[in-house]
This record gives C-alpha cells, sequence and structure tokens, in this order.
C-alpha cells in the first residue's frame, strides 16, 4: 500500500494557543473583556506526573486556565514554582506572546518518532494522572511561539474541552469571565 509520507503537518490540526503571561490576572482581563473569548476556566495546581525539562526530572507547579475564542484553545499558564519547566524559562527570558500551539494526536510515540526525524527536540515531557495520556513539546527552532505540544489525552478530556467550548458558544461574554477562581 502507498500513501502519502508521513509528516508533522498530518498529525492533527493546532486546536491551542498558549501563552504564559508575566501578569496572568492582566491576561485574563484582556481575552475576556478585549477578545471576546472565554468564559475560562482556571484550575489551581495542575496535576501532571513524570516531568522532564531539557531530559531532567523537574518538579513544576503551575495553574491554568483555558477558554475558546471561536474554534480555538486559549491556554493562559502561570507557573507556581520556581522548579524548571519551559514556562519558567520562557518568564525568566523576558520574552512575551505565543510560548506554544498544541495539537492533539492519538499516538504520542508516533509524534515523537516524526519529530525526531524532523530535527525537533523535545524540551518538556508530562504524564498525565494515571497515565492516561500525556504530552511532550518540541522546539523545532524557529524562535518564540513555534513549540509545538503533542497532546494524547483520553476520551473524557476531549469531552471536557468541548463542554468549554460549548460553554463559549452559550456565553453572553459578562457573566463569570473566570470559572474556578474565587
Amino acid at each position: 500500500m502507498t500513501g502519502s509520507p508521513a509528516t508533522l503537518a498530518k498529525l492533527g490540526t493546532i486546536m491551542q494557543i498558549s501563552y504564559v503571561p508575566n501578569d496572568y490576572d492582566a491576561a485574563l482581563d484582556y481575552w475576556t473583556t478585549k477578545m471576546g473569548a472565554g468564559p475560562f476556566f482556571h484550575t489551581e495546581g495542575v496535576q501532571v506526573e513524570n516531568v522532564k525539562f531539557r531530559g531532567q526530572p523537574s518538579d513544576i507547579q503551575f495553574s491554568m486556565a483555558i477558554g475558546y475564542w471561536g474554534d480555538i484553545q486559549v491556554e493562559l499558564i502561570r507557573p507556581d514554582n520556581d522548579a524548571p519547566s519551559m514556562f519558567r524559562e520562557w518568564r525568566e527570558k523576558g520574552l512575551q506572546g505565543v510560548q506554544h500551539l498544541c495539537l492533539i494526536v492519538d499516538d504520542l510515540a508516533h509524534a515523537r518518532a516524526l519529530t525526531e526525524e524532523a530535527g525537533g527536540e523535545v524540551i518538556q515531557e508530562v504524564s498525565l494522572p494515571g497515565g492516561v495520556g500525556g504530552a511532550f513539546y518540541a522546539d523545532y527552532g524557529g524562535g518564540p511561539g513555534t513549540i509545538i505540544e503533542y497532546l494524547q489525552i483520553p476520551q473524557p478530556g476531549l469531552d471536557g474541552f468541548a463542554a468549554m467550548r460549548q460553554a463559549h458558544l452559550d456565553w453572553d461574554g459578562k457573566t463569570n469571565p473566570v470559572i474556578g477562581r474565587d
């Protein structure tokens, strides 16, 4: 059987734009009031396991907010400790704007093999609690904003994303712009 060769572009569609803003609250305000994204679902103390940053174990702690802007998911990340991570490194370099893009994949091992073939460097990797999925972040040397997250997530996670998107479609643009925060 012949077919087109596997390429990174054929792994999936970019579904998320992610930022690591210096001012998390100001970024939430910007995305909800100026851009009309939301509502955002804030998670304090995101749980991930088996974290490696640049090949070394790391005990990262971070919080995030996820909301939709049309069909695109917007993620805002706030590092909550000084453990080495790509999020902390981004902040320490004083970078602004898009930090990474994300796509959902069915097979992390396949995505990683294609990443290695393309000369990408895996800079961070995580497992989801219970070993039911995970992600890795690859840098292909394109500069800020070109890191790609490859995320393999079980169906309940995909269903959660679909519910967040529906909340966006049903949202009045004002009521409860950030859910899960006091």
